[in-house]
C-alpha cells in the first residue's frame, strides 16, 4: 500500500511538473572558464588580444575596452534565463566618447545572424533584442536591427501595452493595460517606472530605480515564452512586450565602454502554452 502511494505521488510531481512546463535549469557559465561562449570584437573579431572577456571570482568579466560582445554557441527559444551583474571600478575605462555618461551593458535576447551583423555599433554587435542594463535604464528593450548572410535586413519587432505618455524621443513606457502600440525596425521600450528625467550621465539614478547601490549585486530575470518577454530586476516585474520578432536565437552579453561583472548564469527551458495546430 505505501509503494503504491509513493508511485501515485511520484506520478502525480512528474505530471503536474511537466504540466507546467518545468524542467532543470541550464548552467550557461560554469565559473571556471568561458566554455560554451564566443567572444566578438568590432575591431578583432573573434580574437580578444586585450582579455576583454575574462574570468575572476566565478564571474565573467568585461572590461568595457572596446565594443562587442560574448554570444551562446548555442540558440534558444523559449526559455526563463537569470542572471546577476555589478559594475566593476571602470578605472581604465572611463574614456573617449563615454566619458561621463551613465554606464552602460547589455543582455541580447535572440540574437540572430552572423556574427557582427548589427546596424547598430556599425558591426558591434548581431540583431536582437536588447534588454538594457544601463544605469537607470535597466530592463528597457531595445529593438536592435541588422543584416542576414545574404545582405538582407533583419527587421526586428515588439508590441507594449504602452503609458499615455512618451520618452522625450516619442518611445513608449510599458504600463499594464494600456494602449497596444507595434515598434519595428529600431526603437526603444521604457521600463514601467523609468525617470522621464533620465540623462545619459555617470550614476544617474531616478527616484524609482530598482537598482541596488553600486558595488552590489543585481538580478535580472528574462523569460521568453511564445514571442513574448517579461523582465523582473531584483524581484520586481519592470517591463514586458509581446509578438516579438526575433522569437530565438544565441544570448549575447555586451561590452559597451563600461567594465561589468555576470555570474549565476541560468537558463530554463520552458514549454509553449500554445495549442499545437
Amino acid at each position: 500500500m505505501r509503494m503504491t502511494i509513493t508511485l501515485v505521488l511520484g506520478l502525480f510531481c512528474f505530471c503536474a511538473t511537466h504540466a507546467n512546463g518545468a524542467s532543470k535549469p541550464i548552467q550557461l557559465f560554469n565559473g571556471k572558464n568561458l566554455s560554451g561562449w564566443t567572444t566578438w570584437l568590432k575591431t578583432s573579431q573573434h580574437t580578444d588580444p586585450q582579455s576583454v572577456f575574462t574570468v575572476a571570482d566565478h564571474s565573467i568579466r568585461i572590461s568595457g575596452e572596446g565594443y562587442g560582445y560574448l554570444a551562446t554557441n548555442d540558440e534558444f527559444e523559449n526559455y526563463r534565463l537569470k542572471l546577476e551583474f555589478r559594475w566593476g571600478k571602470q578605472s581604465h575605462t572611463d574614456r573617449g566618447e563615454r566619458k561621463g555618461t551613465a554606464l552602460d551593458s547589455g543582455v541580447f535576447l535572440h540574437a540572430t545572424g552572423p556574427h557582427g551583423n548589427s546596424h547598430d555599433g556599425d558591426g558591434a554587435y548581431m540583431a536582437a533584442i536588447e534588454c538594457n542594463v544601463y544605469q537607470g535604464a535597466t530592463g528597457d528593450f531595445l529593438l536592435i536591427r541588422g543584416d542576414d548572410r545574404e545582405g538582407h535586413l533583419i527587421v526586428p519587432r515588439a508590441t507594449v501595452s504602452q503609458a499615455s505618455f512618451t520618452d522625450s524621443d516619442g518611445f513608449p513606457f510599458w504600463q499594464p493595460g494600456g494602449q497596444k502600440r507595434e515598434l519595428h525596425t529600431f526603437g526603444r521600450i521604457n521600463w514601467s517606472k523609468k525617470s522621464l528625467e533620465w540623462k545619459d550621465q555617470r550614476d544617474f539614478r531616478g527616484s524609482n530605480d530598482l537598482e541596488r547601490p553600486y558595488g552590489n549585486w543585481n538580478r535580472l530575470v528574462c523569460e521568453c515564452r511564445d514571442r513574448s518577454i517579461s523582465t523582473w530586476l531584483n524581484g520586481t516585474l519592470i517591463n514586458q512586450v509581446s509578438d516579438v520578432y526575433p522569437y530565438k536565437g544565441k544570448i549575447l552579453l555586451q561590452c559597451e565602454g563600461a567594465e561589468i561583472y555576470y555570474r549565476n548564469i541560468t537558463l530554463t527551458p520552458l514549454a509553449s502554452t500554445k495549442t499545437p495546430k
